[in-house]
């Protein structure tokens, strides 16, 4: 019965890891293995007997001028990759912690202020990214010149998504405005399951709203606010459509993905393409090994 039984599992468990394995690991080890030979459009048909060039492709990423920092002008895609994934990631905690705290609070059509809060996040990114290319459209028509030359703040249309280091801040802002419905909701969940005591005993005490807040509210809220960012920095450091849609990796916003993108599939050098995007996982490790280190570090601590 246990042999039978054990069979039938590897049997109900061989679907999903061929799938898993055609659709994830594989893809993975083959990625590793193009980084390190060079394959081209020369050589797609036949490419398992690309030429092994060892770290070839990796120096050809660190020397090019669109991935390494070369002046407050021109950052690069390291740098910017890690400008933008850090401080869009704080703004979309911290946006996600206002709304989490003003929507667990009691008021009228608190369910729809819910629904509308998460409006950004379940709407298709390419219709997001068209509107608020519609809004910041560098022609007299685009809404926001429109507005501004209207109330006689600015003479001349501007182009907003075509300055360097202003678009930077746009995709900054535009990460943080979808995403932070993520963040309030994990939060919030959390907010609702903090014992009401606790605030009941520091208005004894006359704790202050600060006070409480500080205290209470973010002791509470650490490991749930930490798991976020984790996850939050992971998907913005691998993101590729939203910064693609709204400059296409221009004036000053070209991200590591993205530089993945124009190595592979605009210069059709995929053994570059593949060690940029190396580069990117290994960076992500880091991350991931700093955060589990810190992680375990507070929990023997508390």
């Amino acid at each position: 019965m246990n042999a039978r039984e054990t069979r039938l599992a590897w049997l109900l468990i061989l679907p999903t890891a061929f799938i898993v394995f055609g659709l994830v690991l594989f893809p993975a080890i083959f990625s590793i293995w193009i980084s390190f030979h060079k394959v081209g459009l020369d050589n797609l048909n036949d490419v398992f007997r690309a030429d092994f060039v060892g770290f070839d492709n990796y120096r050809r990423v660190f020397n090019d001028f669109a991935f390494k920092f070369q002046g407050l002008n021109s950052w690069g895609a390291a740098v910017t990759s890690i400008v933008y994934s850090f401080v869009s990631t704080t703004l979309t905690v911290a946006v996600g912690l206002g709304a989490s705290l003003l929507l667990n609070r009691p008021f009228r059509g608190r369910g729809g202020a819910r629904a509308i809060f998460l409006f950004s996040y379940v709407a298709p990114i390419v219709s997001v990214a068209f509107v608020w290319k519609w809004i910041l459209d560098p022609r007299p028509s685009g809404v926001l010149n429109n507005i501004l030359m209207s109330l006689g703040l600015i003479d001349l249309p501007k182009a907003y998504l075509a300055q360097r280091g202003l678009a930077l801040l746009i995709v900054i802002f535009f990460e943080a405005w979808r995403y932070f419905p993520f963040a309030m909701l994990m939060i919030l969940a959390r907010l609702q399951a903090v014992d009401r005591t606790l605030y009941e005993a520091a208005d004894v005490d006359g704790a202050s709203t600060w006070d409480k807040f500080r205290f209470i509210t973010i002791p509470e809220l650490r490991y749930v606010i930490g798991a976020i960012f984790l996850l939050r920095l992971i998907w913005t450091f691998n993101k590729f459509d939203d910064i693609f849609l709204l400059t296409g990796g221009g004036f000053g916003t070209n991200v590591l993905p993205v530089l993945t993108y124009q190595f592979s599939f605009k210069l059709f050098d995929f053994g570059t393409g593949a060690a940029t995007a190396m580069i990117l996982l290994f960076t992500l490790v880091i991350f991931l090994i700093v955060y589990v280190a810190a992680f375990m570090r507070n929990v023997e601590e508390a």
